[in-house]
């Protein structure tokens, strides 16, 4: 003689759809809200690592630390020859230069002939240019990439980072974070 089977509660054949309609939803929540990708520095609000640059061009001294530490802020830009959105940025960098913002540029693994020719076509708002063949600045100030931007305090201190480039509806933020970076 068998016994009767034990007969699934009614709910059961529902919990599949049910788990499918859950995972749908999650997918769905993250195509409309993805995580945001940026790579922060942890140096905002610290003082700049300590750095000696060499001159990226022939014709203006290279960089280092030390510089930022004049009293008054300095824009840190970080850029290459061979990077697109350099090339977008470019006429942002030269209203902030013609506006009286002083800017600083690093140029990562680049050659001079590169950055020459760079500078001749997209414009020069640089009154230095240190070369950082290696990256290494480029990692100490916690940068992810190019170009990124930093706002520096006359005492050398990181106050802002701006990752990617400027845009034109940018630079007034930029010019703000100056302001609040030189009280």
């Amino acid at each position: 003689m068998s016994e009767p089977s034990a007969k699934a509660p009614r709910w059961a054949i529902w919990l599949p759809l049910a788990l499918f309609v859950a995972f749908v939803a999650l997918v769905m929540l993250g195509l409309y809200r993805p995580a945001d990708k940026t790579v922060a520095s942890t140096l905002v609000g610290k003082p700049m690592p300590a750095f000696s640059l060499p001159a990226a061009l022939p014709d203006r001294p290279g960089l280092n630390s030390a510089d930022m530490a004049d009293g008054k802020p300095h824009l840190v830009n970080i850029f290459a020859s061979w990077c697109i959105p350099c090339r977008v940025e470019a006429p942002q960098l030269g209203a902030l230069a013609r506006a009286g913002v002083p800017i600083e540029g690093i140029s990562v693994r680049d050659s001079t002939e590169a950055l020459q020719g760079f500078l001749k076509e997209n414009g020069d708002p640089y009154k230095r240019v240190g070369a950082d063949d290696d990256g290494k600045v480029q990692l100490a100030l916690g940068s992810s990439g190019v170009p990124e931007t930093y706002v520096i305090d006359g005492k050398g201190v990181i106050r802002y980072q701006h990752i990617g480039e400027i845009r034109p509806d940018q630079i007034p933020l930029i010019l703000e974070k100056l302001k609040e970076a030189s009280q």
